[in-house]
């Protein structure tokens, strides 16, 4: 085996931060660190511990492929084929929208208002909302639906290699499911101006889904359509909550009492911002 067949893990590792600094990447040491640690499926603890160790040319060619990769601009959670969502580590590429930090908390709203019953998850992307509640309440059912059938392609990876109980329909929002039968819907629709679209960074503009992100040109296209098949997909009583954004959050309440809604109440995520809705169909409807 000759001299280049073998480098250190320390000079490769050095050589990838300096290509990702070089790039713009900002936290380009530990990126450089959790792309060895995936690519060689240990920690990136235990890649710093390695820095001394040899590498052959098969680990080496890999890595430097996947460091291209994200120093051309692609997401780490793509290059990497995963991400973490609260408990769950999701299976994640081009099909679907990232999961956020915000929709984590999400889940805690949801499970603070119900932890059992039906539930539906409207456009469900990854199906990390879904697969959050089958894994964290004590529903009967849980339903995601999503109008992409390459998001939902990726939905039921990420069903089978969890092995929760989350079942997957291909619907325009709630279209052709039954009227009257969920306890509990919540939605991550998309809900961004087309002027807001337009101006994304492109580290998310040119890698994710459009369909997930786009909501109109007032971003309220997909939202006021939620807002309105809510009532008629709840039970009486049932609760919504859904994701959206804080430069909006008033019209959205605004919307939501319009739609029939009760108990409407904004909350804010952890930068103080109103992120979600919560709402409610009135008991006697």
């Amino acid at each position: 085996m000759s001299s280049d067949d073998l480098l250190e893990v320390g000079s490769l590792l050095d050589a990838a931060t300096d290509r990702l600094r070089s790039a713009g990447i900002t936290k380009s040491r530990r990126e450089a660190n959790r792309l060895w640690a995936w690519q060689n499926r240990i920690s990136p603890g235990q890649a710093v511990l390695d820095r001394n160790r040899a590498s052959d040319t098969g680990a080496r060619k890999a890595f430097e492929s996947a460091v291209e990769r994200r120093a051309r601009g692609e997401p780490l959670a793509y290059v990497l084929g995963s991400a973490g969502f609260r408990n769950l580590e999701l299976v994640i590429d081009r099909r679907a929208l990232i999961p956020r930090p915000e929709t984590e908390l999400l889940v805690d709203h949801a499970l603070r208002l119900i932890r059992t019953g039906t539930v539906l998850d409207l456009c469900t992307g990854s199906g990390c909302l879904a697969l959050s509640l089958a894994q964290e309440g004590e529903f009967g059912s849980i339903t995601g639906s999503d109008i992409s059938r390459e998001a939902l392609a990726l939905a039921e990876e990420n069903v089978r290699r969890s092995g929760l109980p989350v079942r997957l329909v291909r619907a325009d929002l709630g279209a052709g499911l039954r009227a009257g039968c969920f306890d509990l819907v919540v939605s991550n629709p998309p809900y961004l101006t087309e002027a807001e679209y337009q101006a994304l960074d492109p580290s998310v503009k040119s890698w994710e889904p459009r369909l997930a992100l786009a909501g109109g040109q007032d971003g309220l296209a997909l939202v006021r359509r939620v807002l309105v098949e809510a009532p008629v997909l709840l039970r009486p009583g049932g609760w919504l909550v859904m994701e959206l954004d804080f430069t909006r959050a008033a019209a959205v309440a605004g919307l939501a009492h319009e739609a029939g809604l009760c108990s409407v109440n904004l909350l804010d995520d952890l930068f103080g911002r109103a992120r979600y809705l919560l709402a409610r169909r009135g008991q006697g409807e």
